[in-house]
């Protein structure tokens, strides 16, 4: 599951919250059946058990991220081989993927065309073009779109656009590039997601 292509909609009710950065139609999809899929959806008589808790924020974490069941796992050992909060530390790791930074710095709509746009090699990270959407950046990074693509009818509307990346993240939409200025910390994060629920379901 390197890149979902099925119904997103309902993988968020399945899941309780919008996962999935597809745009105002699937928000307005989601708050208007607000229930499980399936015919037995609109029934809350079901109790979730503390492993379903666990699955539930680990696929939460995979499909909002759009990362495999083996990269989250890697991420979940490298964050427990890591100094310090090991929650916090598995959600920098997420969020310090360079198709995020794309996403969260504002280049991009959506996760999903972030990872586009990174594999299609037209950003480039300290001069050099990546293609590597997994690819975890370092403070003092500097990311921006490869010249002849700023042009591009793909980034009119970014250049356009207000400021909305994170503290950690400074970006001149204008130019169509920006610095990882930090580390994210915990106000930073997706609180969609609880972290040491995914913690707890690996340490099993």
């Amino acid at each position: 599951m390197s890149r979902y292509t099925g119904p997103t909609t309902r993988i968020s009710r399945s899941l309780g919250v919008m996962v999935f950065t597809n745009g105002q139609s699937k928000i307005k999809a989601f708050q208007k059946k607000n229930y499980k899929p399936g015919m037995h959806g609109q029934k809350h008589f079901s109790s979730t058990s503390e492993y379903g808790k666990q699955l539930k924020e680990k696929q939460k974490a995979k499909y909002m991220y759009g990362i495999t069941e083996r990269q989250c796992k890697n991420l979940y050992k490298k964050s427990t081989n890591s100094v310090g909060n090991t929650g916090l530390i598995f959600m920098q790791l997420l969020e310090r993927r360079l198709d995020n930074v794309i996403y969260r710095a504002g280049l991009a709509e959506t996760r999903p065309q972030a990872r586009q746009i990174v594999s299609h090699g037209l950003i480039m990270i300290n001069g050099k073009r990546a293609k590597t959407p997994s690819i975890q950046v370092e403070e003092g990074d500097i990311f921006e779109v490869v010249e002849k693509k700023k042009s591009s009818k793909l980034f009119e509307s970014v250049k356009n656009s207000k400021p909305r990346s994170p503290r950690w993240i400074t970006v001149d939409l204008k130019k169509l590039a920006g610095e990882v200025k930090g580390l994210p910390e915990k106000g930073d994060m997706e609180g969609l997601i609880n972290p040491q629920l995914i913690i707890e379901y690996y340490s099993k």
